[in-house]
């Protein structure tokens, strides 16, 4: 059990998700990191998979999400280990049925398990309204919203059963752009009614049904607001919590991707999102980069009251998850934030 009383640093480190560099993953681990993010490049052979979780789980100093992106089809990280066995996106998951994919979702959760995964970023519930979209397409299980609510929560049903944490994404919908935001910023210039009815539809009925996390895409929305983009605006953040009752983990995108790095770069950009209210935070590297961006809002934090605020937010929310999750590993008081 870990000591109620955690320091500033430790309780900031908890709302970052890392990917793995062999020199600052671990130092990062032993400070608080949240988690840790794998991508194909980490994923070699089945064994090394597991003993490369195992080494960072003995590290961290609050036990980790160990995450992934394994939607299936287009997005699938163990393709390395699979011997050419390829997972249905859920597009073509969908049109097979429900029970296929129940199914094969099972069998993801599984293979996931095995390896010591426990946080895996899906189900796509984004709709494919723009047969031109470059980034949804197939990720989404239909064109219509509650096609997409149906199979989603087939899959988040399959997910918690077999211990892995969910998490819905990309609000408020990434399925009506005609831009990638790995690449640049996308805009949707739908008004908030028009969004309510096709693409925040899905997320709003998730969030109802008690899911746990929800990622923010990265775009620029007429909805909210154009001073800044969703994942770092709080009118859409604002939404979230109060308009939809979701009092779960809002994470964001990663931040590498163009749109935000771009146009923000790292230190301005986290601090807009904490300020927002994000409570996680996605960086696909652990670079000397992202580590000192890390240590230059902790300081910023010292001094700033409301930064302390968000950041202890988030840290009961983060905390709360695990409790609930992963093997009741912290006690905390029931706060609402």
């Amino acid at each position: 059990m870990y000591d109620i009383i955690m320091e500033l640093k430790s309780k900031l480190y908890q709302m970052f998700i890392l990917g793995v560099d062999p020199k600052n993953t671990p130092q990062a681990l032993s400070e608080g990191l949240g988690g840790v993010i794998f991508f194909t490049r980490d994923i070699k052979s089945t064994k090394g998979f597991k003993l490369l979780i195992q080494d960072l789980d003995k590290k961290a100093k609050i036990k980790p999400f160990f995450s992934i992106d394994q939607e299936g089809g287009r997005v699938e990280r163990t393709e390395n280990i699979h011997n050419g066995k390829k997972y249905l996106s859920a597009k073509y998951a969908y049109e097979k049925g429900l029970d296929f994919l129940e199914n094969q979702t099972e069998e993801i959760s599984k293979e996931l398990k095995s390896y010591g995964i426990n946080l895996n970023f899906a189900p796509c519930t984004d709709v494919n309204s723009n047969p031109n979209n470059p980034i949804i397409n197939e990720r989404a299980f239909a064109d219509n919203p509650d096609d997409v609510i149906k199979g989603a929560s087939v899959v988040i049903k399959t997910y918690r059963k077999n211990g892995i944490i969910p998490c819905i994404k990309h609000f408020p919908g990434h399925g009506d752009t005609s831009k990638d935001s790995h690449l640049e910023l996308p805009t949707l210039n739908q008004s908030l009614e028009e969004l309510e009815e096709i693409h925040i539809k899905p997320f709003k009925a998730l969030i109802s049904e008690g899911i746990e996390m929800v990622m923010v895409a990265h775009i620029q929305s007429k909805a909210f607001g154009k001073d800044y983009p969703t994942s770092l605006n709080k009118n859409c953040i604002d939404y979230l919590k109060n308009k939809l009752n979701f009092n779960g983990i809002i994470i964001s995108d990663d931040m590498y991707m163009k749109a935000i790095a771009d146009n923000y770069g790292f230190e301005k950009a986290c601090e807009l999102g904490i300020r927002a209210g994000l409570n996680m935070f996605i960086y696909r590297d652990a670079s000397d980069e992202v580590i000192n961006m890390i240590e230059n809002i902790y300081k910023k934090a010292l001094q700033d009251k409301l930064l302390q605020k968000q950041i202890e937010c988030s840290y009961e929310k983060i905390m709360k998850l695990k409790q609930s999750l992963l093997q009741k590993i912290y006690t905390l008081s029931d706060l609402q934030c």
